[in-house]
């Protein structure tokens, strides 16, 4: 097969006249494209410092800054497709169509996004805040548009979807500012019952980082066969709990040592007929 050089000829005059003809198109959209990500940029800097200024709650400054941010992108993209002289009544259409589809697709990612929508107005915790939720028990980082970002005790980042978290039980152990610990001790029927409570109080009043009021608790539990136990419920701020908790269990301990009194090890029953 043979190729007509005249041909040949037409089809790269063709060619380079189209492109002389669409680069200024070309270079116009790309320097649209970099300028506007550029501006994008610095206005979602710009928003978030305002909202900062004005001591805009940091959960709603977040979320809000993101969905402005994507917002924006989605308007220089329609841009920067108009600048190229792609119509942008029939690619509106294209756009809706397959926004369509894709929602139709993606419903537990639009389930999400309402659900972030929810915590965001009613606000059930805020970043900061230690929740108990789905299972697990860690610190709020971020409320993003699709999922909550948590981190654990122990440093494991956690990401929970925005759907799940709003219809689920939330335990949020931060909002009141002060928590209660329900400690239980068990003694033997040989311990005077009162020398034990004495001491128990006298190591909670002992503790500065245990509250006055509410006043901690120290009662009877439970009598068991083998045991009595006491329940110890001391009220610690938020940021002490965890350590007026190991704090009252170890000068426990040790003020038992110096009394004579020795905790009651649990005792597992085990039937007689087990072999």
């Amino acid at each position: 097969m043979t190729l007509d050089p005249n041909y040949i000829a037409n089809y790269a005059n063709t060619f380079i006249t189209t492109l002389i003809d669409y680069s200024p198109k070309v270079i116009s959209a790309l320097i649209i494209l970099f300028i506007g990500l550029y501006a994008i940029r610095i206005i979602n800097r710009l928003i978030r410092k305002i909202m900062v200024k004005r001591n805009l709650d940091a959960t709603l400054s977040k979320f809000l800054a993101d969905i402005l941010l994507w917002v924006l992108r989605v308007l220089l993209f329609v841009t920067f497709i108009d600048k190229l002289g792609i119509g942008t009544s029939s690619f509106v259409a294209i756009l809706g169509a397959m926004g369509l589809a894709v929602g139709l697709s993606l419903q537990g990612s639009l389930s999400n996004f309402a659900g972030g929508m929810l915590i965001i107005l009613f606000k059930p915790f805020k970043v900061g805040d230690t929740i108990e939720a789905q299972g697990v028990q860690a610190t709020v980082l971020e409320i993003q548009i699709f999922v909550t970002k948590l981190i654990t005790s122990n440093n494991q980042t956690i990401f929970i979807p925005n759907g799940t978290l709003s219809n689920g039980t939330i335990i949020n152990y931060s909002m009141q500012g002060s928590r209660r610990a329900d400690l239980t001790i068990s003694i033997s029927y040989e311990t005077n019952l009162k020398i034990a409570k004495d001491t128990i109080t006298a190591v909670l009043k002992n503790n500065p980082k245990v509250l006055t009021s509410p006043i901690a608790e120290v009662s009877v539990k439970n009598i068991t066969d083998n045991a009595i136990q006491i329940a110890v419920r001391p009220w610690a701020k938020n940021e002490d709990f965890s350590s007026v908790v190991s704090e009252t269990l170890e000068n426990c301990k040790l003020a038992f040592d110096t009394a004579g009194i020795t905790f009651q090890p649990y005792v597992t029953e085990v039937s007689k007929n087990n072999k």
